[in-house]
């Protein structure tokens, strides 16, 4: 048993469970991922903690499941909204503005503000969507709407 949580552990912990259909795209219609999501090797280290979504200036951002405004400010500046999901899940949109205050209760799909410029995606406008688990926990968001479960194959 130790090999097979030493093995996941070198792939970036355990994987997160298959959508419970609780979860939406944040961007409709379903948006083009820009930018995948890069787990750090280190906590500390470079990565790309979220995916960014291809979306236009002004489009509604959406809640992506079911939670709680956590968050609901500016950071480095620009507008960035969290939502607290049950789970100790938490998602995280940039750079939104005219954005619901922190506090709202949010439905998956609810808009929850909308795209602004700024991003860091230069000219072209995106929504960095990003996914915590606990306090620090990066994961990728995609797993809240794809099926991205690791499956381990037969040797030969």
């Amino acid at each position: 048993m130790a090999f097979f949580s030493a093995a996941l552990a070198s792939l970036g912990g355990f994987p997160e469970p298959a959508p419970t259909g609780d979860f939406v795209w944040p961007l409709d219609p379903r948006p083009t991922v820009v930018r995948p999501f890069e787990a750090p090797p280190e906590p500390w280290a470079a990565g790309h903690r979220g995916v960014d979504l291809a979306g236009a200036e002004g489009q509604a951002v959406r809640a992506a499941g079911p939670g709680t405004v956590s968050f609901s400010g500016v950071i480095a500046g620009r507008g960035v909204i969290a939502i607290q999901h049950a789970g100790g899940r938490r998602t995280t949109y940039e750079p939104v503005e005219d954005r619901d205050p922190k506090g709202t209760i949010e439905s998956p799909g609810d808009r929850i503000g909308s795209l602004s410029a700024g991003g860091h995606c230069g000219a072209t406008p995106c929504l960095h969507w990003g996914l915590l688990v606990g306090t620090d926990a990066y994961r990728d968001p995609l797993t809240l709407v794809e099926d991205r479960r690791v499956r381990l194959l037969p040797l030969g």
